[in-house]
C-alpha cells in the first residue's frame, strides 16, 4: 500500500520523479531544458519549496509562480502533457488525501496558467506583471 504525501522527503521524491519525466518528454522536455538550461538544481529546490508550502503548509516558498511562465511558447497541449505526467507520478508514488490535493491543485494551477497565457497572447496591449 502506498503512503500519502507527508514530508519534505515525499515532496522531493515526487518533484524529482516528475521532473525526470518532464525532462525526457519529447514535447515539453525541450522547452523546460532550454529555459532552465544548467539551473536544474536551483529549479528543483524552488519546486520543493513550492509544493512544501502548498501541500504541507510549511511556508518556505515566497514568490509568484505565474510570471516565469507568461512568455513561454506553451499552450493547452503542453499543459495536458504536464498534467498527465503529474497525475501519473502522484499515482505511482502516493495514495491519500494529500496526493489527491496535489492533483487537484495542479489541475487548478494549469487552468489558471492557460487562461492567463491565452489572454496575454490574444491581447497585445496586456502585459503580465513581472
Amino acid at each position: 500500500m502506498k503512503n500519502d504525501i507527508r514530508s519534505i522527503e515525499d515532496i522531493r521524491s515526487l518533484v524529482d520523479t516528475f521532473y525526470g519525466k518532464v525532462r525526457n518528454d519529447a514535447t515539453i522536455g525541450p522547452i523546460f531544458n532550454q529555459v532552465i538550461e544548467g539551473r536544474w538544481p536551483e529549479h528543483l529546490q524552488k519546486m520543493y519549496r513550492f509544493w512544501q508550502t502548498v501541500l504541507l503548509g510549511e511556508h518556505t516558498y515566497f514568490g509568484s509562480p505565474f510570471p516565469p511562465h507568461a512568455q513561454l511558447p506553451i499552450d493547452r497541449t503542453h499543459f495536458a502533457i504536464w498534467l498527465n505526467l503529474w497525475h501519473e507520478t502522484v499515482n505511482e508514488l502516493f495514495n491519500g488525501e494529500k496526493a489527491n490535493e496535489a492533483k487537484w491543485r495542479a489541475d487548478k494551477m494549469a487552468a489558471m496558467f492557460i487562461t492567463k497565457i491565452e489572454y496575454y497572447n490574444n491581447n497585445s496591449a496586456a502585459r503580465p506583471l513581472i
